[in-house]
């Protein structure tokens, strides 16, 4: 049922952001506007064998190592239905996973290497990389290892970060891929299709890649262009759905970063790697995530033709069930240095609450999501809140921008005051007393976006068509 998900992911170097951490993000996007989650910790394991994992949604099925990190995750509630997908979170070593872009390879290279259906899909994919790794290096070298002895159940792409690298792994068929690390000054967009260009085989500092694949491609002569090997070119797709679905994203996010460059939302060679303007903030790749073609004839809420509104699908989205910013900061020591931004509820109505990774618990709220509505779960409040903006964009988005703007001012100042304040503390101690403040973070957010509910609601009753004005004297 996943595969009809939809994601956009955005990656960061160290030298590309303001204040030199590396970031990566992605919003999960499903097939559906209700498919709850919730934010949870997965226990560290230590010399516990035999246990295995088993997939919900085919006959896979490993055995898991005897030690594992703890690692926040964010799975599904169903997941008997519809698969574990832990999704996002950042690992004891400060390596950040995201998992997964659905990437789609064309049906030259699958006919020569059709996806694996017992293989390892999605749904596993986190569980068994993030608890085991110790850099995003070493994710890309786990990842492809399982691959080989498992084989792809779909094409996917998985992000790595850790303090110095960002990776962008694509596996577009059974058993083959490539990975790209992205310049430390640069940013990259991906939204659905291949997106890694032209592979520089003798640059293993930027390039890993599946053992075989240059010998693959050469024995089915898969590769369309007179020179080079461009791994978009050759395993990726240029479908009319790629012109109005995918690349209009990618278009979307390089002019926000790139306001100069003039380029076609249907070009279906812009370039993965870009250089943006100006240092990339937090809150940069927040409005990018929650955008729908804002400023251009294509937005839904805009002034273009109801051609032009629906001509594109916007980034932000209903079905988006969570967005992540996942970021490993350079200026703090390590303990403090991972915080994973969650957005509960749809990026473009709702905050990004920052969450330091070395937590042993999550609150209450996010933790223990029910199936059906019930307004004290974090995701189903917010997803709430998102939807009664929305009901009336035009009366409320201006209340809606504020509140966004007062929160992400808190949560700078309330980041470094915790750092401050937790100074002299480490191991268990400096666990609790993050996971503590954490819950506090929650709980503020929590009081802001009541009074935002009771702002709209009011202006909503005021809004009634059910009303008759009379003489007051009457």
């Amino acid at each position: 049922m996943k595969k009809l998900s939809a994601c956009t992911t955005i990656l960061v170097g160290k030298k590309a952001t303001i204040d030199g951490s590396t970031m990566i993000a992605r919003n999960d996007d499903t097939y559906s506007p209700i498919t709850p989650q919730k934010f949870i910790i997965q226990k560290a394991e230590k010399n516990n064998k035999g246990r295995i994992i088993k997939s919900y949604l085919n006959n896979f099925q490993m055995e898991l190592p005897e030690n594992a990190q703890r690692v926040p995750a964010v799975p599904n509630v169903d997941y008997k239905k519809l698969g574990y997908y832990d999704e996002s979170g950042i690992n004891e070593c400060n390596v950040a996973m995201s998992c997964t872009e659905s990437t789609y390879g064309n049906e030259r290279t699958l006919a020569f290497d059709p996806l694996v259906v017992d293989g390892l899909d999605e749904d596993c994919m986190q569980t068994v990389v993030l608890p085991y790794i110790k850099s995003a290096r070493n994710g890309v070298e786990y990842l492809g290892e399982l691959i080989t002895k498992y084989g792809s159940a779909a094409g996917n792409s998985v992000l790595f970060g850790d303090k110095d690298e960002v990776w962008y792994m694509e596996i577009v068929t059974g058993h083959h891929w490539v990975a790209q690390r992205i310049p430390d000054d640069c940013y990259a967009i991906a939204a659905n299709r291949v997106s890694i260009e032209n592979v520089d085989f003798t640059n293993a500092d930027y390039f890993m890649w599946s053992d075989g694949i240059r010998e693959f491609v050469d024995a089915h002569h898969l590769n369309p262009d007179h020179h080079g090997w461009n791994f978009r070119h050759i395993f990726g797709t240029y479908t009319e759905q790629d012109r109005h679905y995918n690349t209009s994203r990618v278009w979307y996010g390089q002019k926000y970063f790139n306001p100069d460059i003039e380029q076609d939302p249907q070009d279906g060679d812009l370039p993965f790697i870009r250089k943006a303007n100006k240092l990339i903030t937090q809150e940069d790749i927040e409005f990018v995530l929650g955008s729908h073609y804002q400023n251009t004839p294509y937005d839904p809420f805009g002034h273009g033709t109801d051609e032009e509104k629906h001509m594109y699908r916007p980034i932000g989205l209903n079905r988006t069930q969570n967005a992540h910013i996942l970021q490993i900061r350079n200026d703090v020591d390590a303990d403090k240095a991972g915080i994973m931004w969650l957005c509960i509820g749809g990026p473009t109505f709702t905050p990004f609450i920052p969450f330091f990774a070395n937590m042993s618990d999550t609150d209450a709220s996010f933790n223990n999501t029910s199936l059906t509505y019930n307004q004290n779960d974090a995701w189903w409040y917010y997803k709430s809140l998102a939807s009664l903006v929305e009901s009336h964009y035009p009366q409320f988005v201006q209340l809606n921008i504020k509140y966004l703007e007062e929160l992400n001012r808190y949560y700078r100042g309330r980041i470094e005051e915790i750092i401050a304040n937790s100074e002299g503390l480490a191991g268990t101690k400096l666990t609790e007393y993050l996971t503590s403040e954490n819950q506090k973070t929650v709980k503020h957010t929590k009081k802001l976006s009541d009074e935002l509910f009771g702002k709209m609601f009011i202006e909503s009753i005021k809004m009634s068509k059910l009303t008759f004005s009379m003489d007051k004297n009457l």
